[in-house]
């Protein structure tokens, strides 16, 4: 089953929105990664953390959930871990690292 995915100028229009109606931005890289450039209000629990800190992850069970990394690649995995638990979760095309290319070119990119 294919992993649901959103464009980055999608996030970018559903950021826009209301705050209560806003998704969760949860940041799977590692904490050096999180701390060079992040999404604003982005959650971070990196990859190999989701299972021991899956507690943290309920309070957003009624929230959709954009998951992203650098590139899209471990977002994909936390996207499908997540929905395998049953929240409403999808992974960012492309990562953060398209977000600043076609979104936001103020944010540094490595």
């Amino acid at each position: 089953m294919p992993i649901p995915e959103i464009d980055p100028s999608a996030l970018a229009a559903r950021l826009s929105g209301p705050p209560e109606s806003r998704p969760v931005l949860l940041d799977v890289r590692f904490p050096h990664e999180h701390e060079y450039v992040a999404l604003p209000g982005s959650v971070l629990i990196p990859l190999p953390e989701l299972e021991e800190r899956v507690d943290e992850l309920e309070s957003f069970r009624d929230r959709p959930i954009i998951v992203y990394c650098h590139h899209g690649v471990r977002s994909l995995d936390g996207a499908a871990w997540l929905l395998s638990r049953g929240l409403d979760a999808v992974s960012l095309r492309g990562g953060i690292d398209l977000y600043a290319r076609e979104v936001d070119p103020s944010l540094p990119r490595y």
